[in-house]
This record gives structure tokens, sequence and C-alpha cells, in this order.
């Protein structure tokens, strides 16, 4: 059951709709205006690796490196598995 995350073109309005199914009709119009004129974004990830903690480090293979980019600081995780 994926979520989309729209935001709308005419009153700058960010709604996520959830599908269940892909044979479903979703209505896709702002919840705040009723305009169709819905453009889709990419939304962010939240996700939890196991092994930390408050405070501890994680021992699941999982490293960072943070360093200065254009928009400001970058953070880009390196998690074991296929690549």
């Amino acid at each position: 059951m994926p979520i989309y995350e729209f935001k709308c073109q005419d009153c700058d309005e960010y709604m996520e709709i959830l599908v269940m199914n892909k044979q479903d009709e979703v209505e896709m119009v702002c919840s705040k205006c009723g305009s169709g004129n819905l453009e889709r974004i990419l939304s962010s990830t939240n996700h939890a690796i196991a092994g930390g903690g408050a405070g501890k480090p994680a021992q699941s293979g999982v490293s960072s490196q943070t360093r200065t980019c254009s928009s400001g600081s970058c953070t880009t995780y390196t998690i074991p598995g296929p690549a």
C-alpha cells in the first residue's frame, strides 16, 4: 500500500494519498481547495536501523559520512547488503 505525496499547484497545500490497490479509482484532488492541479513530489523517508539506540553505536555495519554541500550539510549512509 504505497502512500504518494502531492503538492497542489494552485494553493501550495501538501497532501498524502494512500493507494490500497492499483485497480482502485482514487480521487486526485486537493484536500484544501478541490483543484486537480497536483504534482507528485519525492517524499522523504524515515527508517530505523536495528542495533543502535540512544547514545549507542549500531552494530549492524551501518556507517555514515557527513560533509558540506551546496544546500548545507549532506550525510551519506552505507547500509550492508546487496547493491
